[in-house]
């Protein structure tokens, strides 16, 4: 089995009516619970973009900001276990249509001890 992630950024649903947003909430949640339903489901939801991210060092410094290539990550994402990346597009797909807006498809790298 591997893991994929499904993503969004925030700006994808730029497109959708503020009256639409809890039709499409809803329908992005079915195809979710279709998800764990299916047992494919490991983990997802929405970055908090209200708190601010920060560093946090190797001797536990924490301080704000973040890495200049990630400054604008944002969205949402869900992370699926499944047997093959044909599974995982069509599953991009559904989430897709539910969101209203396109899905970033990453596979994770093989973990030996998982």
């Amino acid at each position: 089995m591997n893991h994929y992630l499904i993503s969004f950024p925030s700006s994808a649903m730029n497109h959708i009516a503020e009256e639409d947003l809890p039709a499409v909430g809803e329908s992005a949640r079915a195809v979710i619970r279709e998800a764990k339903a299916a047992g494919v489901y490991v983990f997802g939801g929405g970055i908090d973009e209200t708190v601010p991210p920060v560093m946090v060092s190797g001797e536990g410094t924490v301080s704000p900001g973040t890495y200049p290539e990630t400054s604008r990550f944002n969205g949402g994402f869900c992370v699926l276990r499944l047997q093959t990346r044909e599974e995982a597009e069509r599953w991009a797909a559904k989430l897709a249509a539910g969101c209203r807006c396109a899905q970033e498809l990453r596979p994770f790298m093989y973990d030996p001890e998982s």
